[in-house]
Parts: structure tokens; C-alpha cells; sequence
């Protein structure tokens, strides 16, 4: 499935939703692992602003990539942002869209309120 990497370097990142957990499957509640390391995979809501548009994405993370306190309003730094764009039929019905993953999501609120040596 083809990845496309995300330049955030003159976007304005801010979390709009704390971090849940993925869940897989919605019947179950089965919460979504990474396939790769095992981790429990989170989604956060942020709003992205770039280019004089503003949109909400919901980023996919594993839970080992979300540093700081993640509350609604703080600023964030995304960290390897992927799109992938995909595509399924679910009762003769296809859908498609495109899916956010991001290897970290950080806070910046901290880096921000630290006083700077003069």
C-alpha cells in the first residue's frame, strides 16, 4: 500500500481530542496492536493548519509515541506523519478515504513554558 510522507514544518499542529485507544473491532471492543512492535495503538484528534486551511485528522500512534500531557488545545510536533490512502466494500457499499499515522506525538507545551538560560 503506497505511503506518503506529511511535511508538518509550517503547519500548526494542535490536539482537538485526547488520545483513546484504536479499537478494531467495534462488535467486540477489541483495541487495535501494532503489528510491528505489539503496542496498543491510540488515535488523537488533531487540528492541522496549513496553508490558510484548517482541517481535524484523527492520527493513528502506537501508545509509546505519545510524550507530554496531551489536553485539548496543546501544541504538538508530529513526528514521521504518513497519509495512506484506502479503500474497502462493507455490504455492497465501497468506501475510501485516506488514514494518518504518525510514528510519535509530542507536546510542545513543555518545551514552550521552559524558561530559557540567558
Amino acid at each position: 500500500m503506497r505511503q506518503i510522507p506529511v511535511d508538518t514544518s509550517t503547519a500548526t499542529v494542535m490536539v482537538a481530542k485526547n488520545p483513546q485507544p484504536k479499537v478494531k473491532d467495534r462488535r467486540t471492543g477489541e483495541i487495535a496492536m501494532d503489528a510491528e512492535s505489539g503496542a496498543k495503538l491510540m488515535t488523537v484528534d488533531v487540528m492541522f493548519a496549513a496553508n490558510d486551511e484548517v482541517e481535524i485528522l484523527s492520527i493513528t500512534v502506537p501508545e509509546p509515541g505519545i510524550s507530554g500531557e496531551l489536553a485539548m488545545g496543546t501544541p504538538v510536533a508530529l513526528t514521521g506523519l504518513i497519509a495512506r490512502p484506502w479503500e474497502n466494500e462493507f455490504n455492497g457499499q465501497k468506501r475510501h478515504g485516506i488514514a494518518f499515522r504518525a510514528v510519535a506525538v509530542t507536546s510542545l507545551a513543555a518545551a514552550a513554558s521552559t524558561p530559557k538560560a540567558a
